[in-house]
């Protein structure tokens, strides 16, 4: 019939035999707490165990009584109806564990009424909610490190995803870790363009080899330029993908020393012109930007004429003084992009940098001339100095050693000829 419901006879049975057996079963076999409260939550009755674990109101079950979930929730139940579900931190038996609580309004009587449950979750919350706070910890302490961690993955077709980044990346490059994660090849746009081709070489190396990824590169930002040095390990994963776990350090103070320390070790100390390991170090990097451009370089060796005569009549102050005025003369007759470089006692190496190998000679005779036209006054003295050169062409791909041997027997061509003349090659 409409509106009754068909219940087995065996049920009907032991129903009607046993009326109110389940109720009481549940009272005092509850494995929980179950309690049922006023809408202040004061305890009007407790199962069977639980009245030793429980004061007058239920709010002193929740470990913050003035305004934990569990005064929340009864409260939300007493203002709008219906039920609540959550889970809460109780002190129970001196402990605080996780409880799964559960409140319902029991059909009205003589005054509302509900029914409060506590069933213990610690066991499985409890472990959650630590791994997490230690997740949280970590990546708190991830984000205040003086650089980034990274973990990038590369698909075979090349396409990039970055599965963590920690939030120092935004003071690195100056973009979000949220907005890395969307578009992943952001900070690769903000490698300077001179360095951007040996990034991805050296990752493509990297995937290929499954090598570490070391390297250091530039950043143009905003606010200036910034090194960055990347340092990861390379590992294959499913279907053939590369993932990268490393960090990104902000390397700009450690290349600003070293190049401090590059320029001293670099630096002939009493001219301030290269010495002879820099002026080698700069002359191959300046015949490799020449290579590229397949253009030749000239290269000379300039001696300062008698300045053996002159040290010995003068004494070494004055040669001193000598080589550092050679010096001067040499950096304004030349362009500030081209080397000059002290190699040993009075003998200097010359490379222009760029320019028309019929130029050279030019450049090389006003040098020649300026030094031949300068007085020297030492004391009640005026001295004249004069200089010899030779030259020699390094074509495309040519060898700065053996270039700088041709140049020094065109050198000594011109001290034969009589010095204070260019030889060229």
């Amino acid at each position: 019939m409409r509106g009754m419901s068909w219940i087995p006879n065996r049920w009907r049975r032991r129903r009607d035999a046993a009326p109110g057996a389940l109720s009481r079963a549940l009272l005092e076999h509850f494995p929980g707490i179950a309690l049922v409260v006023d809408r202040q939550g004061i305890v009007l009755e407790a199962s069977v165990g639980s009245e030793a674990r429980v004061g007058r109101r239920c709010h002193e079950l929740d470990e913050d009584p003035l305004g934990g979930a569990l005064v929340r929730g009864l409260a939300g139940c007493v203002a709008a109806g219906g039920d609540w579900q959550g889970e809460v931190r109780c002190r129970i038996g001196g402990e605080r564990r996780y409880q799964l609580a559960h409140i319902r309004a029991l059909p009205a009587g003589a005054a509302p009424r509900w029914l409060v449950t506590l069933c213990d979750v610690d066991h499985l919350v409890g472990p959650a909610r630590d791994e997490h706070a230690r997740l949280r910890l970590l990546e708190a302490t991830l984000g205040r490190l003086p650089g980034a961690v990274f973990r990038l993955r590369q698909t075979p077709r090349g396409d990039w995803r970055f599965d963590y980044l920690s939030a120092g990346v935004e003071a690195l490059c100056g973009l979000s870790p949220e907005t890395l994660s969307a578009e992943p090849r952001r900070w690769l746009q903000r490698v300077a363009a001179e360095d951007r081709e040996a990034v991805e070489g050296e990752l493509a190396r990297s995937a290929i080899g499954l090598t570490p990824w070391h390297q250091s590169f530039r950043l143009s930002l905003s606010d200036g330029e910034r090194w960055l040095e990347a340092r990861a390990e390379a590992r294959r994963v499913a279907e053939g993908e590369t993932v990268w776990e490393g960090w990104w350090l902000d390397a700009t103070e450690r290349k600003r020393v070293e190049s401090r320390t590059e320029a001293l070790v670099s630096t002939d100390m009493l001219t301030g012109v290269l010495n002879r390991r820099g002026f080698r170090a700069n002359g191959r990097a300046v015949l490799a930007r020449a290579e590229r451009h397949h253009r030749p370089v000239v290269v000379a060796m300039l001696d300062l004429d008698h300045f053996k005569a002159l040290n010995d009549t003068y004494g070494h102050a004055a040669g001193d003084i000598t080589l550092q005025t050679f010096a001067h003369i040499c950096r304004d007759c030349l362009r500030p992009y081209d080397l000059i470089g002290r190699i040993g006692g009075e003998e200097f190496a010359v490379m222009l940098s760029d320019g028309d190998p019929d130029e050279a000679q030019g450049i090389f005779e006003r040098l020649r001339e300026t030094v031949a036209d300068t007085e020297l006054v030492l004391g009640e003295e005026c001295l004249h100095v004069t200089v010899s050169l030779g030259l020699a062409l390094v074509p495309p791909g040519g060898d700065l050693d053996e270039a700088l041997n041709r140049a020094d027997l065109a050198l000594y061509r011109a001290k034969q000829a009589g010095r204070n003349r260019v030889v060229g090659p």
